[in-house]
C-alpha cells in the first residue's frame, strides 16, 4: 500500500472555485465512508480548511487511487469532474508526506507560518479515527506531521513570516496602522463560534475593542465562547451572545463585523449591509458606487456656456447643453466658414476673410475636406478647447469594517462597492499574501521538513519490513521446538537440566545466525528502495506470505486497542 493525496487550495485554484467545493461536515463524512469503501482504498482521511480541501488515502494502485479519489472529490464537493480536474494536484508517497508536513509547518497556508493550520489537522485526524478510516499509515502520517509543526515553530521563526489569518486580515482592515490603535475603543460583532470566529474573537479582545457580541445559531456554543472572554487574564472586553435574528440590528452598532460560519449561502447580503450602515450613521442611504458614478456623470457635468461666450460666433441656443461651447460637440455639423471663425475667436484672433481672398464654395470644400481629413485620421473632430473636468465622487471614510473569513463566503461580494464600507474576504487576502515578505526562518523549516520526510519514510520502510522478520524468528523457533522434540524421541532418559541446557544452546546458535541477517534487512529497507528486501527475505526462507499477513495485523490490533484505550 501506498500513500496519496488528491486535493485543491488556494495556490491550485481560484476563489470561486474553492468556494463552490467546500465541504460541510456532513460530506466530509460521507467522502471518508466512500473513499475507504472503494476498491483501491484501505484507509482515508479529509483535511478540509477555509483555502483547501485534501483527500488523503492509503492506496494500492496509483492510476486507479488517482481516478478514484478525483471523482469522489468532485461527487461530493458538488463540482463537476471536468471543473474541478485543471485545479487539481497529486502527491505520492514521499512527496505526500513532503506536503502534509509542508502544510503542518504553515508554508503552504495562506498567510506563511500561520500555526492554526495544527488545529485543523489535529481535528481531521480525529475525525478518521472517529469513524475508523485512519489506519497504521495515516495515524502515523498526521501524528508525525503534528510533532513536525510543533517542532517548526519552536525551533525557529516561522511565526515571525507571517500571522494567523484573523492577524493578517485585521491589518488588512486596519490599511497600514497598528491594530490596536485601529480596534481600540470599537465594537465587534463576531458571525460564527467555531475554532476561527473564537480565534478572531480573541484576537479583538486582546486588540481593546470596546466591546464582543457573538451571534451563533447554537445559544450554547455563543454563550461559551462569551464565558471563555470574560475569564481571560490578558483582556478586560465586555462580551455578550445574541441569536442570529439580532444580527440586522447589531449591525448598527457595530464597527468591525468578522463572519466565518459553516453556511451555505450567505449570511449578510449587500441591502442588509447596507442597512446597518445607513442606520448606524444616520444620514443618507448607502448606494452603491457605481451606480453613485453614473448618476455624478450626469449631475456633475459643467453646465452650458450658453450666454457666457462672448462674442461666440456659434449659434449657442443650438449647442448641446452639458459641453463646452470649445469642445468637439459643439462645433459638430457647421459649415467651414463658420468652423474658421469659431478656430480664430477660440485662439483670442480673427480672420479677414477679405484679406486673405479664402471664401466661396471653393475654400468651404477645402475647409471641410481639412476638416474631415483630420478627423478621419484622429477619429475625431478637433477640439479648439479641452472641456472642463468631471468631478469624481469621493468615496466616503469606511465607517463599518467587514472581515468574511467563510468558505463559502458569509458576506455578499457586493459589499465592496458600498459607501461607508470596507470588507475583506478569502480573495483580497490570497491577493494580499501573494506579495508578503517571507523570512529567513521558512528556509531552516524546509530543512526540518525535508528531514523529517527522510525520517518518516525510513521508519516505515523499517515497519514493512518487520512483520517479515518476526515471521522468520518464528518459523526459527518452530524449528528448535521441533528438532528438541525429536531428540527427546531419541533420548528418552534426558534429564530436565540437560534438556534446559541443549535447547538453550540450538535457541543461541539460531539467534546467532539471524541476527546479522535481520538487523542487515532492516538497515537496508530503511533506506530508499528498500522495500523490495521484505520480498527477499520471505523467499530465501520459503516463508508462508499468510504467516506475515497474520504478524502485520496483530500489530495493527494491538495499536488499534491502544489508540482506543487512550492515553494511562
Amino acid at each position: 500500500m501506498s500513500l496519496l493525496v488528491v486535493g485543491l487550495s488556494h495556490r491550485s485554484a481560484p476563489v470561486s472555485v474553492l468556494e463552490r467545493a467546500s465541504l460541510s461536515v456532513d460530506a466530509q463524512t460521507k467522502l471518508l465512508q466512500d473513499t475507504v469503501a472503494a476498491e483501491p482504498a484501505a484507509e482515508g482521511a479529509v483535511l478540509a480548511t477555509c483555502n483547501r480541501i485534501e483527500l488523503y488515502a492509503d492506496v494500492d494502485k496509483f492510476h486507479a487511487g488517482v481516478a478514484e479519489l478525483s471523482t469522489l472529490l468532485a461527487q461530493h464537493s458538488g463540482v463537476g469532474l471536468e471543473e474541478l480536474t485543471p485545479y487539481l494536484y497529486v502527491h505520492y508517497e514521499d512527496r505526500a508526506v513532503h506536503h502534509l508536513f509542508s502544510v503542518a509547518c504553515g508554508l503552504d497556508s495562506m498567510v506563511v507560518g500561520e500555526g492554526q493550520i495544527l488545529g485543523q489537522i489535529k481535528d481531521a485526524l480525529a475525525r478518521a479515527q472517529e469513524l475508523h478510516t485512519a489506519g497504521r499509515l495515516l495515524n502515523d502520517l498526521f501524528q508525525q506531521a503534528l510533532r513536525v509543526g510543533k517542532r517548526a515553530h519552536s525551533e525557529t521563526g516561522i511565526d515571525r513570516a507571517g500571522q494567523s489569518l484573523v492577524t493578517f486580515g485585521l491589518e488588512q482592515l486596519a490599511v497600514g496602522a497598528p491594530v490596536e490603535t485601529w480596534a481600540r475603543d470599537r465594537k465587534a460583532l463576531v458571525i460564527g463560534a467555531g475554532s476561527m470566529s473564537s480565534l478572531a474573537a480573541a484576537t479583538l479582545a486582546r486588540a481593546g475593542v470596546d466591546e464582543i457580541v457573538i451571534a451563533n445559531r447554537t445559544p450554547e456554543r455563543a454563550e461559551r465562547l462569551v464565558q471563555i472572554l470574560a475569564e481571560g487574564d490578558d483582556t478586560d472586553v465586555l462580551a455578550r451572545a445574541v441569536p442570529m435574528e439580532s444580527v440586522p440590528f447589531e449591525l448598527t452598532r457595530a464597527d468591525v463585523v468578522v463572519s466565518c460560519t459553516g453556511a451555505t449561502g450567505l449570511v449578510l447580503t449587500a441591502e442588509a449591509i447596507a442597512a446597518g450602515v445607513e442606520g448606524r450613521v444616520g444620514r443618507q442611504p448607502v448606494v452603491d458606487l457605481d451606480d453613485e458614478a453614473a448618476e455624478a456623470a450626469d449631475v456633475l457635468l459643467p453646465p452650458t456656456s450658453v450666454g457666457a461666450e462672448e462674442n461666440c460666433p456659434l449659434d449657442l441656443s443650438a449647442v448641446r447643453p452639458g459641453f463646452s461651447v470649445m469642445g468637439e460637440a459643439a462645433v459638430a455639423g457647421m459649415d467651414a466658414a463658420t468652423l474658421e471663425q469659431h478656430a480664430a475667436w477660440a485662439a483670442g484672433t480673427t480672420v479677414d476673410r477679405g484679406r486673405t481672398g479664402r471664401g466661396g464654395p471653393e475654400a468651404d470644400a477645402e475647409l471641410i475636406g481639412a476638416l474631415a481629413a483630420t478627423a478621419s485620421t484622429a477619429g475625431r473632430i478637433p477640439e479648439r478647447r479641452r472641456p472642463e473636468p468631471v468631478a469624481e465622487p469621493s468615496r466616503p471614510e469606511p465607517v463599518l469594517f467587514l472581515l468574511d473569513l467563510a468558505m463559502p463566503r458569509d458576506v455578499d461580494a457586493a459589499a465592496h462597492r458600498l459607501a461607508g464600507v470596507r470588507l475583506v474576504d478569502i480573495e483580497s487576502l490570497a491577493e494580499a499574501s501573494a506579495d508578503a515578505p517571507m523570512a529567513a526562518d521558512v528556509d531552516q523549516v524546509r530543512r526540518i521538513v525535508s528531514d523529517e520526510v527522510a525520517a518518516f519514510g525510513a521508519a516505515q520502510r523499517a515497519a514493512h519490513i518487520t512483520p517479515t522478520v518476526v515471521a522468520l524468528r518464528t518459523m526459527a523457533a518452530d524449528v528448535v521446538a521441533g528438532e528438541m522434540a525429536r531428540l527427546e524421541g531419541r533420548l528418552p532418559g534426558l534429564d530436565d537440566k540437560h534438556r534446559a541446557e541443549i535447547t538453550q544452546t540450538v535457541r543461541r546458535v539460531v539467534d546467532k545466525l539471524l541476527h546479522a541477517p535481520t538487523v542487515r534487512v532492516k538497515q537496508l529497507a530503511a533506506e530508499p528502495g528498500g522495500a523490495g528486501y521484505a520480498d527477499a527475505l520471505r523467499t530465501l526462507f520459503d516463508l508462508d506470505p499468510e504467516t506475515v499477513a497474520s504478524v502485520s495485523r496483530a500489530g495493527e490490533s494491538t495499536e488499534k486497542n491502544a489508540r482506543n484505550r487512550g492515553p494511562a
